[in-house]
């Protein structure tokens, strides 16, 4: 079976196709496949919000395949209806993202109610304040007053030294084994809202926290080119390198890495292409997570190992001592399993991040002007 990179945005809409539920008028929180159906679990308002943000812009004709027939504007419309109940500021930073970005009349309303719930406050993770800087520069203008404050607060939880961002904010309450680990969604969110937020309104300081940001991205990416999980805010080393996750791969890295270097004038390309490059052939397993034959691609590449128990063993010895790790672990615990389900934020970032020309350019990077690769399915991968 042949995939090319071009094909991506078609599978991401064919796939959003099968995990919208027009009924509710809602994304499924993710689709599983045991034997040859699918099989949709739970709703989520969050990536609904996020499959808008990707769908914003995109001819009308791949929108209603993708919500069967339903356009982006009733559907975010239909979110901001019911905003007062949303409690969750990650969720209604997104929706306000979606909302100015598809230039709706009531996007005010999302705005005011992201004002309602405090984006200053500590009690946000970094990934959630970012959405909300993101919202502020989403659109036709920028929100200035509230961008201003939201990016100062995200600079706060910049580490400059190391080029990293924690996973809380530097007052907020979190418990003593975990409060130094971040995530790779630290890196993404922040560089990405920082580099737009400084290109918008020319923040010199913002700029230079995405640049550093996206900088240790680059530098901590695989040997063949995963961009791993777990990283210590007091030093930015690796803490825990599994799971790799596919949305990490042909997604949320092209967009931190796109922005900071549209924004700073830098090329990242490489890197980008090399992310790519592990999606298309793992190595860690014998398939790609893009199954063409089911047309999907799987979540993540994760340890055979019971309950996140090397997250955990990590997280633990590099608290008691910033350079201590468990040894053996990739021996004692391989990454050769598959997570066998797809969930939608990850087909909208696709789509908000790929333009024609995008990849182009990094399908050249990576087949050398070839237009495909071959690759078989995962059908026999181990589950997870």
């Amino acid at each position: 079976m042949k995939f090319q990179l071009a094909d991506m945005s078609a599978l991401a809409v064919r796939a959003l196709g099968r995990m919208y539920r027009p009924a509710d008028q809602i994304f499924a929180f993710r689709l599983r496949m045991p034997g040859d159906r699918d099989v949709l679990e739970g709703v989520s308002v969050r990536y609904t919000a996020s499959v808008l943000i990707g769908l914003a812009g995109k001819p009308r004709e791949l929108i209603a395949d993708a919500l069967h027939g339903q356009t982006a504007e009733d559907l975010c419309n239909r979110l901001i209806r019911n905003i007062d109940t949303t409690t969750n500021m990650g969720d209604v930073a997104q929706i306000a993202w979606a909302a100015r970005l598809l230039d709706l009349p009531d996007a005010h309303r999302a705005m005011r109610r992201l004002l309602d719930l405090d984006p200053l406050s500590d009690r946000h993770p970094t990934v959630e304040r970012a959405w909300a800087l993101s919202a502020c520069t989403a659109g036709s203008h920028i929100e200035h007053s509230l961008g201003e404050r939201v990016a100062a607060s995200l600079l706060e939880a910049h580490h400059p030294a190391y080029g990293v961002f924690a996973h809380q904010a530097p007052t907020a309450r979190t418990g003593r084994l975990r409060s130094h680990v971040f995530c790779f969604a630290d890196f993404v969110y922040p560089v990405m809202a920082l580099a737009d937020w400084g290109a918008a309104v020319g923040d010199d300081r913002a700029l230079s926290a995405a640049r550093s940001g996206a900088n240790r991205m680059r530098d901590t990416q695989g040997p063949e080119g995963q961009w791993y999980w777990h990283f210590d805010a007091r030093n930015g080393r690796i803490v825990e390198k599994y799971p790799v996750y596919s949305v990490h791969q042909d997604s949320m890295a092209p967009m931190a890495l796109f922005a900071a270097g549209d924004a700073c004038g830098e090329d990242y390309s490489n890197a980008i292409a090399g992310g790519m490059r592990w999606l298309l052939e793992p190595s860690e397993i014998e398939r790609s997570l893009i199954d063409t034959d089911r047309d999907v691609i799987w979540r993540k590449v994760c340890r055979r190992e019971p309950s996140k128990l090397t997250r955990s063993l990590q997280a633990g010895l590099s608290a008691m001592s910033a350079g201590w790790r468990a040894p053996g672990v990739d021996r004692i615990f391989p990454p050769t399993r598959i997570d066998f389900e797809s969930r939608p934020y990850h087909m909208g970032w696709i789509l908000y991040v790929w333009s024609e020309a995008r990849m182009t350019h990094i399908g050249e990077l990576l087949f050398g002007g070839k237009k495909h690769v071959s690759k078989e399915p995962v059908a026999n991968a181990a589950p997870v």
